[in-house]
């Protein structure tokens, strides 16, 4: 038995994982990518997340990101390979990485014993992440870790970031939640991304989105309004408390001083390059 507090691997998951993400939502990582062939949007996030995986085509990134219309993906896969070698787009990807916490973070930061700290100790948790049926960690665990403080920083935070997120695929799976369920649910919350952002980055249509609302009223997860009932704020409840089961072990391993001291020190990290335009706005909501 684990003697971290409840719930607290999900807090340091929730500081983690935007800042992994600020890499994606930057003009730096376009630039990159264009600079090496990459220019359309849709073309470089697939290739950009999914190139530590190797040369691999749509159903493969359809299976490992789960919730993007399989056809989006395959006007980009395995053509986007043609352009760019995926050791090209993961050196790429690392360049926007670098360009993007400097500019969000500051230089004094960049070069803090607290970032530092954080890189050691988001390092030591993915020490007991385990490869078996996560695709995206296992693929990333093999890359190496980046020397300076920032990066590594980074790196950790994406390997936590997908080890939690291949556990979440399963804890879906079992709630019987197929893609766009799963995004039509979680946007229920009021936590997930808003529907514009959606349908215009993950390949679905307003009549998918409203076919899968519909799917979720026959099932009593969602009212006639498209708000979570009692019975969906439960089942949303139970895919975070499964996806918490199952990744545990990262953050046992750190301990809870140390799983409450990279929290304090992500949210800090985070919360400076919201500060700093890191996301859109209109992000997140239910609109």
């Amino acid at each position: 038995m684990s003697s971290l507090p409840a719930r607290s691997g999900r807090r340091c998951h929730n500081a983690l994982n935007p800042f992994h993400s600020t890499v994606y939502f930057s003009p730096d990582f376009a630039k990159e990518l264009a600079q090496i062939g990459i220019e359309d949007a849709d073309a470089a996030y697939f290739a950009g997340r999914g190139a530590a995986m190797g040369a691999v085509g749509p159903g493969t990134v359809a299976a490992a990101f789960y919730n993007f219309n399989h056809e989006l993906i395959a006007r980009h896969l395995p053509a986007v390979w043609d352009i760019a070698s995926p050791e090209a787009v993961l050196e790429a990807r690392l360049r926007a990485v670098d360009s993007t916490l400097r500019r969000l973070l500051g230089e004094e930061v960049i070069a803090s014993k607290e970032l530092a700290e954080a890189a050691q100790l988001a390092l030591r948790a993915a020490e007991a992440c385990t490869r078996h049926a996560r695709p995206l960690y296992a693929a990333h665990a093999d890359l190496p870790v980046p020397d300076e403080p920032h990066l590594a920083y980074w790196h950790a935070a994406t390997l936590l970031r997908e080890h939690r997120g291949d556990g979440h695929l399963a804890a879906l799976l079992l709630a019987g939640l197929d893609p766009l369920e799963a995004l039509v649910s979680h946007t229920a919350t009021g936590k997930g991304m808003a529907v514009r952002w959606i349908l215009a980055t993950r390949g679905w249509r307003r009549a998918d989105w409203e076919a899968a609302q519909g799917r979720l009223r026959e099932r009593g997860v969602l009212g006639a309004e498209g708000e979570l009932t009692e019975d969906g704020v439960r089942l949303r409840e139970e895919v975070e408390e499964h996806t918490d089961r199952i990744d545990l072990a990262p953050y046992a391993h750190l301990g809870a001083e140390g799983v409450e001291r990279l929290t304090e020190l992500g949210r800090g990290f985070l919360l400076a390059a919201v500060a700093a335009g890191a996301f859109p706005a209109d992000l997140s909501g239910k609109g």
